[in-house]
Formats: structure tokens, C-alpha cells, sequence
């Protein structure tokens, strides 16, 4: 039992050990100055284009076919929800690296692509989005409906090429 008493003790002593009052001095940053070859220049990607600007609320209504909300936009994409009255709804666009990476999941997983004509250099639509390129730049509208989804082809068909236009 007494050894027991100790061992909180003998445990604060331990740790108390650990630590140091005193503060090390950093080391010291070295900087050489000579002739040493300026790094190769990249040039930097171009700024992606506004994704509320490529498909702004009054199209993204149109796609819905029912009011939404104003846009939520955030780096790459930008969100159009429906009103919390109902109907449900959200109109989603992507710009970027982050489109094309959606797209080659949705290939992964094995979704049934049909190509889109007049939309960009290649285009892709499946249940519920589309995905397009023009030049390097690669885009993906998402639709969400409580509806059959082939009732949505047409709209996002229809967006797919308004964005396209666009860019």
C-alpha cells in the first residue's frame, strides 16, 4: 500500500525531468550568395474561369425547372439549392481538376456514359450529371431531382452546351 502512495509521486519527478527551462536557440538560417542557376520559370496555370458565371441562377432554374436559392460558391464550384419549402432540388457545377476527377470515378464505378455532341472537344452524360471538356479545361454539372432521370437528358444536355459556349 505505501508503494502504491509513492508511485504518483515518483511518476511527477519523472516527468517534471522531462522538461527544460532552457530554450534552445534555434538553428541558424544560412543563405549562400553566389552564381548559382536561377531556377527554370513555370508558368503559372491560368485562373479557372467562374463557375457561377458559367452557368448563373437564371440557368440553373432552367435546368431544375423550379426556383432555387441564390448560389453558394466556393473555390472550383458553385451550388444552387432549392427553396427549403420545396421542391427538392440542387443544380451543382464543377470546375477543374475536380470535374475530371468525378468523371474517373464515376468510370471506376462503372456508370453508363452516353456521349454528348456539340458541347466542348468531348462530352458525357449519365443519370443525374454531365461532364465536358473544352481545350484542357474539363467541367461537370450535377442535377438532383426527386424524378426519373432520363427526364433530366434533355436539360443537362441543353446546359452541358450553354457552358461550353461559355468557355
Amino acid at each position: 500500500m505505501r508503494r502504491l502512495a509513492l508511485l504518483p509521486l515518483l511518476l511527477g519527478f519523472a516527468l517534471a525531468g522531462c522538461g527544460s527551462d532552457d530554450a534552445a536557440d534555434p538553428a541558424p538560417i544560412v543563405s549562400t550568395v553566389g552564381s548559382a542557376p536561377s531556377p527554370e520559370v513555370t508558368q503559372q496555370p491560368a485562373a479557372l474561369p467562374d463557375p457561377c458565371k458559367l452557368l448563373p441562377k437564371a440557368d440553373a432554374e432552367k435546368l431544375a425547372r423550379t426556383p432555387l436559392d441564390p448560389a453558394v460558391a466556393s473555390e472550383g464550384s458553385c451550388t444552387y439549392t432549392g427553396p427549403v419549402t420545396g421542391p427538392t432540388a440542387q443544380v451543382e457545377i464543377y470546375v477543374g481538376d475536380g470535374a475530371k476527377k468525378m468523371l474517373d470515378i464515376d468510370r471506376d464505378l462503372q456508370h453508363a456514359f452516353t456521349p454528348v455532341t456539340g458541347a466542348g472537344d468531348e462530352a458525357y452524360l449519365e443519370d443525374g450529371a454531365v461532364f465536358l471538356r473544352k481545350g484542357e479545361l474539363w467541367v461537370a454539372i450535377r442535377l438532383v431531382l426527386l424524378n426519373d432521370p432520363a427526364a433530366n437528358r434533355v436539360p443537362l444536355e441543353t446546359a452541358a452546351r450553354t457552358v461550353a459556349g461559355r468557355l
